[in-house]
């Protein structure tokens, strides 16, 4: 009779294995629905928002594909970079822009001053491409390029809608080569082709020297600093430096701050710069990021040592972006007359995103305030005395501007 009796053990090991089998089952199938569920609920950072359809673009891409007279030139890479500088042109913002690899290379040159080209600053300016500086002791400046030119092609390339950095691969190039500019100047009757041979470019940051003030019956003694400023790059920082003690060890008792021509660069060099004629703490430029947004301040940060030097700034329309923040802000804070021409009007600040590649964004994130709220953006700073340079003066080689910055600094 126990023969047909199972063993008691073996009841509750039979029961015990159906159990373990059903909570292994259970336990996967909540495990693989809870990472169906929290899959559908990460976020992806450079996943498209579901709203946007970008089906037009993929059927466009295939059809290009498939239907193309010269599959050879469907470049993948070309394309990709070729959309996104298109997605960016879109905003209408000129300073936004999309680099590959190649621009962002040039990019990164120009900011350390050191490249191959013809030596100019480049914007645009009411929809047209425009200088808005020749360079100091470059080829653009020997050839006779000036701020405010428009530049109508660059070869046989019409620049009516060419962005900023398609004008710049364009003009750059290895030195030796030539370039040929078409320019129309407000003062011609028709354009002019401007030939260029191209040279290696080491953007000077400045240059100082004595001038001769009003002395006594003796004679004159040289007691104005002359200060051209050149660029705010990298070095200039330790060039501003160096100069600046030379002027404080020199009979030097006021300055001339030449900015004319000066495009700008890094806003941390020109706030450093303003530190050494501005109290500490005083506000240097204000960042708009736009309504609803906190605007931050930037201030001065230096030794206030030139703080209680009479000064007079030169400007026109070759000053901007750092180069009219500076001027502003010594302008509003010490009441310092500017004299000359109306600056450019470079106010936007644009921030780099690196890219995957090597490639980047630069992109405006903000407007540039001076320290009374005054916007710089296509307006620009007017100066207190206007002076323009006729075609007479620069044929003559002379400069009222300059003249009259020093009429003005010996009353002071």
């Amino acid at each position: 009779m126990q023969l047909f009796n199972p063993p008691r053990q073996m009841k509750p090991a039979g029961k015990n294995l159906f159990i373990f089998i059903f909570l292994i089952s259970a336990l996967l199938i909540s495990f693989g629905l809870g990472f169906f569920v929290g899959e559908s609920q990460v976020e992806c950072p450079i996943c498209p928002p579901e709203e946007i359809d970008f089906s037009l673009f993929w059927e466009a891409y295939y059809q290009l594909q498939e239907k193309f007279s010269d599959p050879e030139k469907l470049d993948v890479e070309k394309i990709i970079y070729g959309a996104i500088s298109g997605m960016v042109k879109s905003l209408g913002d000129p300073y936004t822009i999309f680099l590959n690899p190649e621009e962002n290379k040039r990019f990164q040159e120009d900011v350390k001053g050191v490249f191959e080209g013809v030596g100019m600053e480049i914007g645009i300016r009411k929809g047209e491409l425009t200088v808005i500086s020749p360079l100091e002791g470059t080829p653009a400046k020997k050839a006779g390029i000036r701020a405010g030119d428009t530049i109508i092609k660059i070869d046989d390339t019409v620049t009516s809608d060419i962005t900023i950095d398609e004008a710049v691969g364009l003009i750059r190039g290895p030195k030796g080569t030539e370039v040929t500019l078409t320019i129309f100047r407000k003062d011609w009757e028709r354009t002019k082709d401007i030939k260029i041979v191209r040279a290696a470019i080491e953007i000077p940051s400045l240059a100082w020297e004595l001038l001769a003030s009003a002395g006594e019956a003796d004679g004159k003694e040289e007691n104005i600093a002359y200060l051209k400023l050149f660029h705010f790059t990298e070095r200039a920082r330790f060039d501003f430096n160096k100069a600046a003690v030379e002027i404080l060890n020199s009979p030097a008792e006021k300055i001339i701050l030449d900015l004319r021509n000066n495009p700008g660069g890094f806003l941390e060099v020109a706030q450093d710069v303003a530190g050494w004629f501005l109290e500490r703490g005083k506000i240097v430029a204000i960042e708009d990021f736009g309504e609803g947004k906190t605007k931050k301040e930037y201030k001065a940060r230096g030794n206030a040592r030139f703080v209680d030097y009479p000064i007079v700034i030169l400007i026109n329309q070759g000053t901007a972006s750092a180069s009219e923040i500076l001027a502003g802000a010594l302008r509003d804070h010490r009441e310092i007359k500017l004299i000359g021409e109306r600056s450019f009007g470079k106010g936007s600040i644009q921030e780099l995103s690196e890219l995957k590649e090597g490639s980047s964004l630069k992109i405006t994130v903000a407007k540039w305030l001076t320290p009374k709220g005054e916007i710089l953006t296509d307006v620009g700073l007017k100066p207190d005395i206007e002076i323009e340079i006729t075609e007479e003066d620069y044929e003559e080689e002379k400069d009222p501007q300059l003249d009259k910055a020093i009429e003005v600094i010996r009353e002071l």
